[in-house]
C-alpha cells in the first residue's frame, strides 16, 4: 500500500470517528486496510493531514485508535517470553549482566593473592556497579508481585522479597567492610565473610527467579497484564540494560495517547472550606511538597500522590493491593501494630525518620477518622526535610522584594 493510500485511508477513518465510529471498529479497519505501520509513519501521515488542513482536534480523535494498535502489538509480543518487548525477557537480560558482575567478583577473589591493592580497588568498582541490582528488585517487587497476588500467588512477595532485603543488607555490609580492609589478611577475611556469601545469594536469586518465579508468572499472567507491567517499568528503571527503541515508542504511544483528552472543567468538588475543580485537584495533590499515600479501613491501598520527586517509588500496580503486601516481610508486624492501634483508637499518629542516600526523610502515619470518630483509613506522609533542617534565622514574605 502506498503512503498516499495509507494517508487517504487514515483520513477517512478519522472522519468516520467524528461521525461515531468506535475506536475498536476503527482499529479493525486500520489493521485490515492499512496493516503494519510504524509510529514514525503514523506521525508523518498525521502531520501531512494537518498540513492539508485537517484540524488537530480531528487528529486527536485518532489517538485512542493509535493506542489500541500499539496495545495489540505489545500484547502479541507479550505472549512470547523471548520477545524483546516482554518483561521476563528484560528481567533475564539484567540477570545476565548481574552474573557478569558476580563472575568478576569470583575472579577477583582468585586473583587477589597476586595484588591485594588492585583487588581492593576493583572490588570497590564492581560492588558499586552491583548496587544497580536495586532497580531489578524494585521492579520485581512493585510490579510483578502485585499482579501475581491478584492471581492468588502470594509466595514471592512473602518469601522472595525477604531474600531481596537480605541481599540489600549484605551489599551495604560489604561496602562498609571493604572500606576497613587494610591488609592482605583483612582482604582474605572480607572475601570469605562478605564476597562469597553475597555472590552465593545473588546468584541464588537469579536461579530462583528463572526457575520458579518467571515460569509461574508466565503461566498465571495474561498478555494484557504483561503490557501493564511493561508500561510502568520505565518509572522504576532498568539495571544495566536499555529497553529496545521500538518497544519504548510503543509504550510512549500507549501512555500518552489520552493525555490531550480534555478534562471536564465544570465538575466541582464542594467542601466545607471551598470548592475545587476536577482539573485542579490532581495538579494540586501532585504539587504538595511531600508524598501522600492513603490506605482505606480494610487495609487496601486506594491512592498515592505522584509528584515528580517521590522519595519512595510507587506504581499503579499497588492500587487495590493489601498494604501488608507492599512491605517486606520483616516490616509487616510493625505495619499491623500501627493499623491495629489506629483501628482501636489507641493512637492517632506515628512518626519515624531516617538518613536515606544523603537525605533526611521524615515519615508520618495518621489515622483518618470521620467527624464521629469512625476509622476511615490511614494516611502516610513522607517528606525530605533536609533543606528545612538547614534553615537559620528568618526570611519573611516581604524579604522577597529584594
Amino acid at each position: 500500500m502506498t503512503q498516499k493510500s495509507k494517508k487517504d485511508t487514515m483520513k477517512d477513518i478519522i472522519l468516520k470517528l467524528h461521525h461515531g465510529l468506535s475506536a475498536e471498529a476503527a482499529k479493525d479497519r486500520f489493521e485490515n486496510e492499512i496493516g503494519t505501520i510504524t509510529s514514525t509513519e503514523i506521525a508523518g501521515i498525521e502531520q501531512s493531514l494537518i498540513d492539508e488542513g485537517l484540524s488537530t482536534d480531528e487528529i486527536k480523535k485518532f489517538c485512542n485508535v493509535h493506542a489500541l494498535i500499539f496495545q495489540s502489538a505489545l500484547e502479541q509480543a507479550a505472549t512470547v517470553e523471548t520477545s524483546p518487548s516482554h518483561p521476563v525477557y528484560l528481567f533475564k537480560l539484567e540477570n545476565r549482566e548481574i552474573e557478569k558482575l558476580t563472575g568478576r567478583l569470583k575472579e577477583i577473589a582468585a586473583e587477589s593473592r597476586a595484588d591485594s591493592v588492585a583487588a581492593v580497588k576493583e572490588l570497590h568498582e564492581v560492588l558499586e556497579k552491583l548496587k544497580a541490582v536495586e532497580k531489578h528488585y524494585v521492579r520485581k517487587e512493585q510490579l510483578l508481585f502485585p499482579y501475581l497476588e491478584k492471581q492468588g500467588f502470594m509466595g514471592p512477595s512473602k518469601v522472595m522479597w525477604g531474600k531481596d532485603n537480605e541481599i540489600r543488607d549484605m551489599l551495604k555490609a560489604s561496602h562498609s567492610a571493604l572500606s576497613s580492609a587494610r591488609s592482605k589478611d583483612d582482604l582474605a577475611a572480607f572475601l570469605e565473610n562478605n564476597v562469597s556469601p553475597l555472590v552465593a545469594e545473588v546468584e541464588g536469586m537469579v536461579f530462583k527467579e528463572e526457575n520458579i518465579l518467571f515460569p509461574a508468572a508466565m503461566e498465571k499472567l495474561s498478555a494484557a497484564e504483561w503490557v501493564e507491567i511493561l508500561k510502568e517499568s520505565d518509572d522504576v528503571g532498568y539495571a544495566y540494560i536499555q529497553k529496545p527503541t521500538e518497544t519504548q515508542q510503543m509504550v510512549r504511544e500507549l501512555r500518552g495517547a489520552l493525555v490531550e483528552e480534555p478534562i471536564v472543567k465544570e465538575d466541582m468538588i464542594s467542601l466545607p472550606t471551598g470548592a475545587l475543580g476536577l482539573n485542579e485537584l490532581l495538579p494540586l495533590l501532585n504539587t504538595l511538597p511531600f508524598d501522600v499515600t492513603f490506605v482505606d479501613k480494610n487495609d487496601t491501598v486506594r491512592y498515592f500522590s505522584d509528584g515528580k520527586d517521590r522519595i519512595f517509588r510507587r506504581t499503579k500496580a499497588i492500587i487495590g493491593r493489601q498494604v501488608q503486601n507492599c512491605h517486606p516481610p520483616q516490616s509487616v508486624d510493625v505495619v499491623n501494630k500501627i493499623l491495629t492501634s489506629f483501628k482501636e483508637g489507641k493512637k492517632d499518629s506515628y512518626e519515624f525518620w531516617m538518613n536515606l542516600q544523603g537525605r533526611f526523610v521524615h515519615i508520618r502515619y495518621f489515622a483518618v477518622r470521620s467527624a464521629a470518630g469512625e476509622y476511615l483509613g490511614t494516611m502516610e506522609v513522607t517528606q525530605d526535610v533536609t533543606p528545612i533542617r538547614r534553615l537559620e534565622g528568618q526570611r519573611r514574605l516581604l524579604d522577597e522584594r529584594d
